[in-house]
């Protein structure tokens, strides 16, 4: 039998983090013009990429805490996964705030590699729960490698 979708808590679970991705960017918004102005590493991506990309990975991490929540897995694994899951989005948000609030670039990549750390955390909890939920975190993993690159290269050349 087919599990049913819980469209109440599907929404709720895709709003958190794009609400989180949302106040981050109003919270940073004035820092975008000093951001466009700053040297860029090669293969850095056109600035419109980022909000689309953010925006899709937000909703995958959702779905992703949905398969978790709505699991009839191990409640001590779903509460674990949960866990890490809220404390890497709490330090997504603040990466932004220090990269492009207080521009300190250099401490904004070590930061992102906490997150990395965070990121990498909450999928092999999310693989105890559920095996789709941890793979729909892996694009996130990979962009967040690339931010990565992209935030060194900055901290550097700038």
């Amino acid at each position: 039998m087919k599990k049913q979708i819980r469209w109440g808590t599907l929404i709720v679970c895709i709003a958190i983090p794009l609400a989180v991705g949302a106040i981050a960017s109003l919270l940073t918004k004035d820092s975008m013009m000093q951001f466009r102005e700053l040297k860029q590493p090669p293969l850095a991506p056109p600035g419109w990429l980022f909000p689309v990309v953010w925006t899709i990975l937000y909703v995958m991490m959702g779905i992703a805490s949905y398969l978790v929540v709505t699991s009839n897995g191990n409640k001590e694994d779903i509460d674990q996964a949960l866990t890490w899951y809220r404390i890497q989005l709490a330090a997504n948000f603040l990466w932004s705030i220090v990269f492009f609030r207080l521009g300190l670039y250099f401490a904004a990549f070590a930061w992102l590699l906490f997150l990395w750390w965070l990121i990498l955390k909450t999928i092999r909890a999310f693989r105890d729960v559920s095996d789709t939920a941890k793979r729909m975190m892996i694009p996130y993993l990979i962009w967040v490698t690339f931010a990565g690159y992209l935030n060194l290269g900055i901290a550097v050349l700038n």
